[in-house]
């Protein structure tokens, strides 16, 4: 798929397959949603919810508990009805030409998230690489300076990447944690990390030679 993720009523008609298995809370439709798009695509509640608020009064689902009642928002819980299940096994294949389109955008946007960070990567390596070129020629042969003072520099400066390098760890690491608290850890996110951590590694390592 191209363009928007979903075509004119290909949501509508996704909730109600993802509702087939049971009753769900909005944000359980919306973590289905982010999962089956391998965390590449994540709607917001206000494309979700509306949807929801439509089907209910087409008479396809029903929400427990109903409106006015003091749970709302997340608790409240989306299951079929049976003319939801009537239109869904209707649209059989509708909803299998659908999955075709979804296989097809989840591989298209793994694809560019991979290449954005190839991207990015090399654009660092060349800037590191710039730099350091620079920092050569500056230090130009008879230029006085003295070995403890570049001791110290050095020093600060190691301190600094490993100071980046922690918080960088830390950071990735919560929000990872974060995810998997709700199983939630694509393996899109595990090939971005190695794939920006191998350029990383690559455009430091040239800036040390």
């Amino acid at each position: 798929m191209t363009g928007p993720v979903f075509a004119h009523g290909q949501l509508r008609l996704y909730l109600l397959a993802l509702l087939e298995s049971g009753p769900q809370h909005g944000y359980e439709l919306i973590q289905a949603l982010s999962d089956r798009f391998g965390g590449t695509y994540r709607p917001s509640a206000g494309t979700v919810y509306p949807r929801l608020a439509r089907l209910e009064a087409e008479g396809l689902v029903v929400r427990t508990p109903p409106a006015g009642a003091p749970e709302a928002g997340r608790k409240t819980t989306y299951a079929l009805t049976a003319a939801g299940r009537e239109e869904l096994a209707a649209r059989q294949g509708d909803l299998a030409d659908l999955e075709a389109d979804i296989s097809d955008s989840v591989r298209d946007r793994a694809a560019q998230v991979r290449e954005d960070a190839r991207v990015a990567m090399d654009g660092l390596r060349a800037d590191l690489a710039a730099a350091a070129q620079e920092a050569r020629a500056a230090a130009r042969p008879g230029r006085s300076a003295v070995a403890d003072d570049q001791r110290t520099a050095s020093h600060a400066r190691r301190v600094e990447v490993e100071t980046l390098l922690r918080r960088f760890t830390d950071d990735v690491r919560a929000d990872v944690r974060r995810a998997d608290a709700d199983a939630a850890v694509p393996a899109l996110t595990v090939d971005t990390v190695r794939t920006v951590l191998d350029s990383a590694r690559q455009a430091v390592r040239a800036t040390l030679r």
